[in-house]
């Protein structure tokens, strides 16, 4: 007796493929376009970042300075563009070292568990005892401002949020039974580690990630904000909104267009840490 196929079943029961989100694609299109501007700011603007002109100093925005100049006559549009690339490495550095260091040291440390995770969470709670941002503002007091000392300091405070995501997820993963069988099939620990628990653990470290990335432009905009981050003349937006400061009375156009970029940077990211966590969450 042969048996019937309902194409009406089949269109059902086969899987659809999940389209990605809307957030997820508006923050790749920005994304792009800040990359763009931080690897050829040279072809987008159309003046020097450094360069002073005292004949424009102080102008408002113009059809010559689209955003206006500073108290230097510098043209803020230009300054924004260059300073783009200083912004994109704050977020590449502080959280590059973090999020490989944090991830791979909670992977351990959950595998191996007893004296490792002892060891290891006695430091970390010793870390969050203080406030982040204060305790990077002591290590950057200490080590002398610039860019150098702060992905330092950051580095040293901000892995501990990467190791309690990858350790958590590690000590869930390694009760599951393809852990199980790979040790019945007598691979290594390092095997079973890296090539199987790794990969399935490190999702949610990869989404706070696209977060921490736009905390770090944050981070990296206040510490230039008090004088500790970039220096001045280098083009950074947290450096131009100080620069600002004293002129929001008269020359508005300082800060206002370079805190909105920091803004543009920090929705960016966390549209596309919503985007990950939408398309890397497992289906029902």
């Amino acid at each position: 007796m042969t048996t019937m196929h309902s194409p009406a079943l089949e269109v059902q029961t086969r899987p659809r493929r999940r389209m990605p989100k809307a957030t997820l694609l508006i923050g790749l299109v920005l994304l792009f376009i800040l990359i763009v501007a931080a690897l050829f700011p040279q072809y987008l603007a159309r003046y020097s970042p450094t360069d002073f002109d005292y004949q424009a100093i102080l102008q408002g925005p113009n059809a010559k300075h689209v955003f206006g100049t500073d108290n230097f006559g510098r043209d803020i549009l230009s300054r924004i563009i260059y300073g783009t690339r200083v912004d994109m490495q704050i977020a590449i550095f502080t959280t590059l070292f973090p999020f490989i260091f944090g991830t791979l040291l909670g992977a351990l440390t959950g595998y191996l568990g007893k004296w490792s995770d002892a060891v290891v969470g006695r430091v970390a709670d010793l870390v969050v005892v203080f406030p982040f941002l204060v305790l990077v503002i002591a290590i950057v007091s200490v080590l002398g401002p610039g860019l150098s000392n702060m992905y330092i300091a950051v580095s040293a405070v901000g892995w501990v949020s990467y190791w309690r995501l990858t350790r958590g997820e590690v000590m869930a993963q390694k009760k599951a039974e393809y852990a199980q069988a790979g040790r019945v099939l007598g691979y290594s620990p390092g095997r079973i580690l890296l090539r199987h628990l790794l990969p399935n653990a490190v999702t949610p470290a990869i989404v706070y990630l696209m977060t921490d990335m736009s905390l770090g432009i944050l981070l990296g905009a206040s510490l230039g904000y008090l004088g500790l981050g970039a220096q001045p003349p280098t083009p950074e937006w947290g450096v131009m909104v100080s620069d600002g400061k004293n002129f929001m009375a008269t020359a508005w156009w300082i800060s206002t267009f370079p805190g909105l970029a920091l803004t543009l940077a920090g929705v960016t990211f966390s549209l596309i840490g919503d985007g990950l966590a939408d398309a890397l969450r497992p289906r029902a």
